[in-house]
């Protein structure tokens, strides 16, 4: 999981660079204690608890070069690898409510506005080691150290991560649909045909409440390109109607029969698997499933942009991201016992998270500069984003900071997939908070 965002000309101007240098290309005992500073081999072994999403080469694999490279520099360190549920950070909040946090924890902007309040994540504003992060961060992803609020609770990894909508190609040929698909009708009779010929159109992890949330903010990019960020505008007590358009939208897809029927009950690894075993046509996740995508079903899948009303408008909005850049990455316990270390294993392990994913994935879109050449082959898909989006972006969304409003729009999101909830409700159950949050 991962994974969702502004409008910033500096990270575009970056962002294009990046991608003419791809062209160029073509669990455990928590903390124990320590004794003194990182490095020096007679130190007392350091026991370090980290929760962390490793479940697929994209998660994994940077990690564990991370972890190899801290007993490079820090061989007095020994990380304790507590592998993250895909549930939505409940088991982690969970050990927050319990008293049994780790040392290093990654979670997202959502969960750390929570910890703050808890005092359960440490903050990182006056340490020496975030001076020096901020110092190497790619122009125009501030906003993924930096929150609104001005401080920083985590180190992020990753730049401005976004989703898409990935196809296998043979099964739209076998369907006879043609692409791209530009609207959401050609999407709805997609799903019709896709249906007839036995497949499960688009595959969904709405389990995991993000995901459909995600979905629905793809198509409210078409019709506002702040995407979320404007649920937290002052005086947006109702619904605007770029969000009641995407509204209906999603529920004609739905009642075209878009997504299969246990939709909700679904997670990661049951959706990615009728993807990827040929028994669903289309997935939504993040641009980072272009690893695992490409490595199971090559040259048979591709990506396709976020359909519109209409295809004047798909045209005009096609470059407007569903991403934005919200705060989150490698987080600290309050409760860990030696703040000073802790702090520079977290800023490290991002850092070297953010240098596999350049150097050995090819992919750009990471939180800090990285001095090694890209040695990957890189994916086209990958190729794609490099050549079509990052250049041509025109907006990316802004990210919603609003606790309250984000876990009712969660809710009703994942509800408009189901059988029997209409716009109407979710209009309605929306309006409510907003009435009380943004009055």
């Amino acid at each position: 999981m991962k994974k969702v965002w502004f409008k910033s000309l500096t990270a575009l101007v970056t962002i294009a660079m990046l991608s003419l240098l791809l062209a160029a290309c073509s669990g455990g005992d928590s903390s124990q204690g320590s004794t003194g500073s990182s490095g020096n081999s007679g130190e007392e072994k350091v026991k370090l608890k980290v929760y962390a999403q490793h479940f697929d080469d994209d998660t994994s694999k940077p990690f564990d070069y991370a972890v190899e490279e801290l007993k490079k520099e820090m061989p007095n360190v020994e990380i304790v690898l507590d592998p993250a549920v895909q549930d939505g950070y409940q088991k982690l909040k969970t050990y927050a409510a319990t008293g049994n946090m780790p040392d290093i924890f990654e979670t997202d902007w959502v969960t750390l506005q929570t910890f703050a309040k808890s005092k359960n994540v440490l903050l990182l504003d006056e340490f020496e080691e975030t001076t020096a992060f901020k110092n190497k961060l790619n122009p125009g992803v501030e906003g993924r150290l930096i929150a609104p609020d001005g401080h920083v609770y985590a180190f992020p990894f990753t730049g401005i991560e976004f989703q898409i909508l990935y196809y296998n190609k043979e099964i739209f040929e076998e369907a006879g649909i043609e692409v791209p698909i530009k609207t959401v009708d050609q999407l709805a009779e997609a799903a019709k045909k896709l249906k007839e010929k036995g497949y499960v159109p688009l595959s969904i992890f709405a389990k995991e409440k993000w995901i459909p949330t995600a979905l629905y903010q793809g198509f409210v990019t078409r019709e506002e390109a702040m995407g979320y960020g404007k649920l937290d505008e002052a005086g947006v007590t109702e619904l605007p109607e770029s969000f009641i358009t995407a509204a209906h939208q999603l529920r004609t897809l739905q009642e075209a029969g878009l997504f299969d029927v246990n939709a909700t009950n679904t997670n990661y690894d049951q959706a990615s698997s009728l993807f990827y075993t040929g028994k669903a046509a289309m997935f939504v996740n993040g641009q980072w499933e272009i690893y695992s995508s490409q490595e199971k079903l090559g040259d048979k899948v591709d990506w396709m942009y976020w359909p519109a009303k209409d295809e004047e408008t798909y045209e005009k909005t096609k470059y407007a991201v569903n991403g934005s850049p919200s705060p989150g990455g490698f987080a600290v316990s309050q409760s860990t016992k030696d703040p000073e270390l802790t702090v520079k294993v977290a800023s490290f392990l991002a850092q070297k998270a953010a240098e596999y994913k350049y150097a050995q994935l090819g992919s750009p879109i990471v939180s800090v500069k990285v001095d090694k050449e890209i040695t990957a082959e890189i994916p086209p898909m990958m190729q794609r984003i490099a050549d079509e989006i990052l250049p041509n972006a025109t907006d990316y969304a802004v990210a919603l900071n609003n606790v309250s409003i984000k876990n009712v729009l969660d809710d009703n999101t994942q509800s408009m997939l189901i059988d029997g909830f209409s716009t109407e409700q979710f209009i309605k159950n929306l309006n409510s908070v907003l009435a009380k949050e943004n009055k």
